[in-house]
């Protein structure tokens, strides 16, 4: 999707909705844990090490809202950033990573699926994939758990600044004719790159059309 996608109003108005104070709110490794439901949630899944804390950094204008780290599956809990407005982000624990003790990838699972069963104020799932390498296999489950539970997802690539563009064409493409085939899929893919900061504006305005689409 690209910047033509979008009016200057919707890009002005998420330029200005993640220039807010963010903020870290609260951490949840349990649904008991789980801070009341109020506003409007969007969530950021994804593979272990495909860059979420990362890409909530660039959206927030932050270098240190949401801890980056280069050791798979250091997230472990629902994590909660709150703006000030009716906007919470919530970075979600990743998956797929193989090392990881079997008892804790079951309980993460279960949070999971916990949460995307019962969050009414959910709007959003924005699933990270890694433009290097397209969707995987722990990629398909969990969209197919996002089909289950009837709870709107969109793609959005991450490091595109390290493929080719003819590469990152032909990756978008591969990946929104695999979306578009499922019930719960937004079909637009987004490209994004933390370090450079391309689609990042781009997709501050998804999330201010999704909001007014909420609203």
């Amino acid at each position: 999707m690209s910047a033509d996608a979008f009016t200057a109003e919707e890009s002005e108005t998420g330029r200005k909705l993640f220039a807010a104070e963010w903020r870290f709110r609260t951490a949840a490794g349990a649904v008991a844990s789980l801070p009341p439901a109020a506003g409007i949630e969007i969530a950021f899944a994804g593979r272990s090490n495909v860059g979420k804390s990362s890409l909530i950094n660039a959206l927030t204008n932050r270098n240190a809202l949401a801890r980056t780290s280069n050791t798979p599956g250091r997230t472990q809990e629902l994590i909660f950033f709150a703006g000030g407005g009716p906007l919470t982000l919530v970075d979600m624990p990743g998956y797929g990573y193989a090392a990881a003790p079997k008892a804790k990838v079951a309980a993460w699972t279960a949070l999971i699926r916990a949460y995307l069963r019962g969050r009414t104020n959910l709007a959003r799932v924005y699933v990270l994939v890694d433009a290097r390498h397209g969707l995987k296999t722990a990629d398909a489950e969990v969209l197919d758990l996002l089909d289950e539970t009837a709870v709107s997802y969109e793609i959005v690539l991450t490091k595109s600044d390290e493929v080719k563009a003819d590469a990152l064409a032909a990756t978008i493409a591969d990946v929104g004719a695999a979306v578009r085939k499922r019930a719960a899929a937004y079909p637009d893919v987004l490209a994004t790159s933390a370090r450079n900061g391309a689609g990042i504006g781009e997709l501050r305005a998804a999330v201010a059309r999704l909001l007014a689409e909420k609203s």
